[in-house]
């Protein structure tokens, strides 16, 4: 699934209150990708939740890089990857790699996914992403529809596809709105 995320394991959903300090985490973790892989990424944006202000979220930075080939991420990249704490996870996504860092107590802090550039301006994740910020209404309602699934859910699946319906329903308005075709915002 591009847009939600990867969780797959029972354990209780934390959705937190909009942090202001999420974009300085991410312009931080955007600046260390960059420096220890110079002119690896074409471009490092801060997607997901927490990079739309005001909005709950799992608190959890999502990041999205572009290449220019997935092939670039190469054994030494990857390497200088894991130095930084990102650790690969295998996805089922096609077009993408996927890796997440976990924080010193052990909770999840980051994921960062890879694409290529060339699909960098019709991604998913920063179509909803660029909506949210710009109508906060959605927004709204994307928040109280977070909160509300992860009173309800213990399973990470099911509280993301439970969101798949909104998603949906803005990234199809961006992509009409772009003459852009429909996709499915799970990529199964």
């Amino acid at each position: 699934m591009g847009i939600c995320g990867i969780y797959n394991v029972r354990v209780a959903i934390e959705v937190a209150e909009y942090d202001p300090s999420w974009p300085q985490r991410a312009a931080q973790a955007i600046a260390e990708l960059v420096d220890a892989l110079p002119g690896m990424f074409l471009d490092v944006e801060h997607v997901g939740s927490t990079s739309v202000p005001g909005l709950a979220a799992k608190p959890v930075i999502d990041l999205m890089a572009s290449v220019a080939r997935l092939g670039d991420v190469t054994a030494d990249r990857s390497s200088a990857l894991d130095r930084l704490g990102y650790r690969p996870q295998e996805n089922g996504m096609t077009g993408r790699l996927f890796y997440y860092r976990d924080a010193v107590d052990g909770q999840r802090s980051h994921h960062l996914h890879i694409v290529t550039a060339d699909s960098w301006d019709t991604r998913n994740e920063r179509l909803f992403r660029d909506h949210l910020r710009t109508h906060p209404e959605t927004a709204a309602e994307y928040g109280e529809l977070k909160q509300r699934i992860a009173a309800e859910e213990d399973d990470g699946l099911v509280y993301t596809k439970r969101k798949t319906e909104l998603i949906q329903r803005v990234v199809d308005h961006e992509r009409t709105s772009r003459g852009l075709p429909l996709v499915p915002v799970w990529e199964e």
